[in-house]
């Protein structure tokens, strides 16, 4: 069994973990500003570290993708507006170790030159907002943030946002858009944020995960943190276990483990159930079945099924449940969050959300599968941004997984998982 490897998550159970006095004295970001800000990017490089948001991006690559003497001021933009359905790591890291968070804002900063800083939490989780906004007032109160940090000559101010609770802000142009006041809505892409982001100024926008990780990095060296994981996955991750699992929560883990070893130490599926399907990524990831559960878990091996990794949010399904059902849920949740922007987002999960309610209730035919599938083929690669593509995913997978339990809706005129049904599925 691979083992688990807790950095971020080492003292999550401690009663001042959330505290400077729990947390340190930020050696770390002491170490960092006295170093050349390029060989902070470099060390950042030479780790692996890739975004824990969900694309994958090499952190260090995008850090270096910032312009230097270009005379323009340089924006650090945290995103922390975690929204995707079952994706529940940013949150709990943010409350039970902000302060991992707020030393990954000072070195990040201070290598792509920046004096600025945003992190932007989603704006229903109020007491995560309190708890980051009490660790940046600590950090200031410590000296750790301000002017002259560890009398290095670098200044560094550090804004706490909070989001108005749309899901489209996660995407990060979107987020930039808000920032400034405006309703989110992503840009056109050229000119990516390294150029033109926050206020028209070179920006960089990473995921919380991705932040928090960099202090280890600094502390162990590139070698220690690549050391883990996979050739081309390096590191480690928190994989977040929700759903019909014994002992669902937060396992930080190397790159490449699996879901049977994770479900392993999770305590296996629930009792007297077996897995139906899961999602290796969060719900715009598309789904995978059992015969799935020994895919390692990174970028490279899950892409190379048909999926992605994500953010590693791992929903898992047992048997009991309606696969048309839970699909149905998650482009209802794409339908409402669409920013309707585009046409082929804003009409497509309209007309997805139509189409799985009549098949949901057994009242559809066989060819409205068609139907369907070739609403997401006109939404995917189409959209403004990945929402419209992430809606899709649970389309195109359950379809080509599932497509007998579509049928077995229409045969019996129903769910045949509704208790009223006169027909359960896999039972006469």
């Amino acid at each position: 069994m691979t083992q688990l490897t807790p950095v971020l998550t080492r003292n999550w159970d401690l009663p001042n973990a959330f505290t400077v006095d729990g947390y340190g004295e930020y050696a770390a970001a002491k170490k960092a500003l006295s170093t050349d800000p390029d060989a902070i990017i470099q060390m950042v490089k030479d780790s692996g570290l890739r975004g824990r948001g969900g694309a994958g991006f090499p952190t260090g690559m995008k850090w270096g993708f910032i312009p230097q003497n270009d005379g323009k001021p340089h924006y650090l933009v945290v995103n922390a507006d975690e929204s995707e359905p079952g994706t529940c790591k940013d949150i709990p890291l943010m409350m039970a170790n902000p302060h991992s968070l707020v030393e990954g804002v000072i070195i990040t900063a201070y290598a792509i030159r920046a004096n600025y800083a945003f992190i932007y939490v989603r704006g229903e989780v109020l007491h995560v907002i309190r708890r980051v906004q009490a660790a940046v007032r600590e950090a200031y109160e410590k000296g750790y943030l301000g002017s002259d940090i560890f009398g290095s000559g670098y200044d560094l101010e550090v804004v706490v946002h909070s989001g108005a609770g749309a899901y489209i802000c996660g995407e990060e142009t979107a987020l930039l858009d808000s920032l400034e006041g405006y309703r989110g809505q992503p840009r056109l892409k050229p000119p990516f944020p390294a150029v033109a982001g926050l206020y028209a100024s070179p920006t960089v926008v990473n995921n919380v995960e991705s932040i928090a990780s960099v202090p280890s990095i600094v502390t162990n060296g590139a070698d220690w943190f690549a050391g883990m994981g996979t050739e081309k996955s390096k590191g480690f991750g928190i994989f977040s276990l929700s759903g019909h699992v014994t002992r669902p929560g937060q396992y930080e883990a190397p790159l490449g483990i699996t879901l049977r070893e994770l479900l392993d130490m999770a305590g296996g599926i629930r009792a007297g159930h077996e897995l139906k399907f899961w999602t290796p990524g969060g719900s715009s990831t598309p789904i995978f079945t059992a015969e799935h559960l020994d895919v390692p878990l990174d970028f490279e091996s899950v892409g190379a099924k048909g999926s992605m990794l994500g953010t590693r949010a791992l929903q898992i399904f047992d048997d009991t449940t309606c696969v048309v059902r839970a699909v149905l849920r998650w482009t209802e949740f794409y339908a409402h969050e669409s920013c309707g922007k585009c046409t082929p987002c804003r009409e497509g999960t309209f007309w997805l959300k139509q189409v799985l309610k009549r098949l949901e209730k057994g009242q559809g035919t066989e060819d409205d599968l068609t139907t369907i599938t070739d609403i997401a083929d006109n939404i995917l690669g189409r959209s403004f941004c990945a929402l419209g593509d992430g809606a899709t995913s649970p389309i195109h997978s359950s379809v080509k997984h599932f497509r007998e339990e579509y049928l077995k809706h229409f045969e019996i005129g129903g769910c045949p998982f509704d208790p009223a049904a006169s027909t359960v599925w896999g039972k006469a």
